[in-house]
């Protein structure tokens, strides 16, 4: 998959827009407009601050179901996607918690965005919800059913779960793109807010052979100078809120500092390249003495 087609950069920056609680669920307000009037700014603030796609989930629907939601959270996420949709002309992606595949793919063909996350596509996760096990051969032909070209970004040893035994993560990208089927790769922390080791990221990039690998969770404009030598592209939520608090909204100072960080932390990795390139070719071919 090329980015630069979706995203119109190699190295995309995606925002998140944390909806507020939704119909059915436990801390369900009320009062629907007030949470459409927030995602739209918080949409807004995304757009303006420079970042290249916007991903859209029910992150305060806690706790969740671990597959299949209400029917009303379905509905619900649709109309926000939609005006967010009428607002900003960014790539919007998907993702219904905490494992709803299926929800996001129907909601993402109606509406015409462009991508989903999926938490669990392959593999058995050990979550608070309980056992999560892999969709891919659910989703894949679902897709097809639809005639749909919605990619597909899935999590790898997602956060908030534990993996049923001790996979190799090579051996988890790898099944991820070749048996799942996925588009592209996300690599988290433990946790909301924790990062990925760059260990971890150069584990991955290596077993993607080509698949763009995500950050998905941690980045901040202090520590995505290291994250993003590894990656291809971040999704990036905490960070950009008021203070740094995952219940604040979104801060459009920090959307910019951290859009700042990294687009010249990209600019310098392709310096680099350029420069590794150039030494290449310009050095001495080897004398044969034979």
């Amino acid at each position: 998959m090329d980015l630069k087609q979706i995203f119109k950069t190699r190295n995309p920056i995606i925002g998140v827009v944390h909806l507020q609680p939704l119909p059915t669920s436990p801390l369900w307000g009320g009062d629907l407009q007030a949470i459409i009037s927030r995602a739209e700014r918080e949409a807004t603030a995304l757009a303006s601050g420079g970042v290249d796609g916007i991903i859209v989930e029910n992150f305060f629907d806690a706790p969740f179901v671990k597959d299949q939601v209400d029917p009303a959270v379905v509905s619900a996420m649709t109309l926000l996607v939609q005006k967010i949709m009428n607002l900003v002309s960014l790539p919007i992606g998907i993702n219904v918690l905490r494992n709803d595949g299926q929800s996001a793919m129907a909601i993402a063909s109606c509406v015409e965005a462009q991508f989903i996350r999926v938490n669990v596509l392959t593999g058995v996760m050990a979550t608070d919800q309980g056992l999560i096990e892999g969709i891919a051969h659910q989703l894949l032909r679902y897709r097809r059913e639809l005639g749909s070209d919605v990619k597909i970004f899935a999590d790898v040893l997602v956060k908030h779960a534990r993996p049923l035994g001790s996979p190799n993560l090579t051996t988890a990208v790898q099944e991820t793109i070749e048996r799942g089927l996925a588009d592209g790769v996300i690599l988290s922390g433990w946790a909301t807010g924790s990062p990925p080791s760059l260990e971890d990221l150069e584990l991955a990039s290596a077993a993607a052979v080509g698949t763009p690998v995500f950050i998905g969770s941690g980045a901040n404009w202090e520590n995505i100078s290291t994250l993003m030598q590894a990656a291809d592209g971040v999704i990036v939520s905490s960070s950009l809120k008021r203070h740094g608090k995952i219940d604040q909204p979104i801060d459009p100072i920090r959307v910019s500092q951290f859009v700042e960080a990294t687009r010249r932390t990209v600019s310098n990795k392709g310096k680099d390249y350029q420069n590794r390139e150039a030494e290449t070719r310009n050095s001495p071919s080897p004398i044969n003495t034979i």
